[in-house]
């Protein structure tokens, strides 16, 4: 480090400034470049094409009738139809298993959001031990896959009366999804400071306006980050609807799906209308809610 020397109009007046000697010749930044380079974000962009390629293609042949793509499985709809669409629809169930999925995807998440976001908020706010003890309880449930306590919970449906019951699995991936709600939004009370709820009370705020007028919003990246991961298992799982549901009117769409595939295992082009209409809920609530996604997961990683 350097100093220099700044001589005022009095003579024996002196002002010493502190400069840097690596100050010198610096150049302000023109802009922040891509991590890694042009070669990384050239090969990002090459498998984001490469990784397109299967839907554009899906898409590209639900419309295209099942003659054409016999013929010519690679070729483009021209012209292009929506009769394997109306199939599906109607003919395949779809409406009935989209209606299923729906209600089924959407409720549990609602449960498991708002349940886990109460017991988050107090667990980030308690002081006692007994807090800490309850944290690693519902933590401790990220260590079992739910999967594999299928008999179990078959035998607990069985006996409660939920078996063939679409409120039943509602419940039971509501309750699933707890233990990793949890673990996300304890994390993102913890980082606001306590200094917000004691304004609060200063101001005549109860304890639950305090929550859900002032932490509830300031959370609301988490809150996105959570349901869109909880979502996409909940609607693309296979497995629990096969076990506990039993009339084909009360089947979500990955099961629909396998039985339109078994009786149209011909029927190309309606099947992958099938597909786009299974796919498309996805693809709407990724666009949707990309900002608050990224936004929930870079929080905290930056000051």
């Amino acid at each position: 480090m350097t100093t220099a020397v700044v001589t005022t109009e009095a003579p024996s007046e002196q002002v010493v400034v502190p400069t840097t000697q690596g100050s010198r010749g610096r150049r302000p930044s023109r802009g922040t470049r891509p991590v890694g380079g042009p070669g990384a974000s050239l090969l990002l962009w090459g498998y984001a094409a490469l990784a397109l390629v299967p839907l554009l293609l899906m898409v590209s042949n639900s419309f295209r009738s099942n003659a054409d793509l016999i013929t010519d499985p690679l070729g483009l709809p021209a012209p292009p139809t929506t009769a394997s669409y109306v199939e599906a629809w109607t003919t395949g169930n779809f409406a009935t298993y989209f209606g299923n999925s729906l209600a089924v995807t959407v409720g549990a998440v609602a449960i498991s959001t708002a349940v886990a976001t109460m017991a988050a908020y107090a667990l980030a706010r308690g002081r006692s031990r007994i807090f800490r003890w309850l944290e690693s309880l519902f933590l401790s449930g990220l260590m079992l896959p739910i999967h594999l306590a299928i008999l179990p919970i078959f035998y607990l449906f069985d006996g409660l009366g939920l078996i063939d019951s679409r409120f039943g699995l509602m419940l039971m991936y509501a309750s699933s999804g707890i233990p990793f709600s949890i673990f996300v939004l304890t994390t993102f009370f913890r980082q606001l400071p306590e200094e917000l709820e004691e304004a609060a009370a200063l101001d005549g705020a109860s304890s639950w306006q305090t929550f859900w007028r002032i932490m509830v919003p300031l959370v609301r990246p988490a809150l996105a980050t959570v349901a869109v991961f909880r979502f996409v298992p909940i609607w693309n799982d296979f497995l629990f609807p096969l076990v506990l549901l039993r009339r084909e009117e009360k089947y979500t769409l990955p099961v629909g799906l396998t039985n339109f595939f078994g009786e149209n295992a011909t029927n190309y082009s309606a099947v992958f209308a099938g597909l786009v209409i299974t796919t498309i809920p996805l693809i709407v609530l990724f666009l949707v809610a990309t900002k608050q996604i990224v936004a929930g997961l870079t929080a905290g990683m930056a000051k």
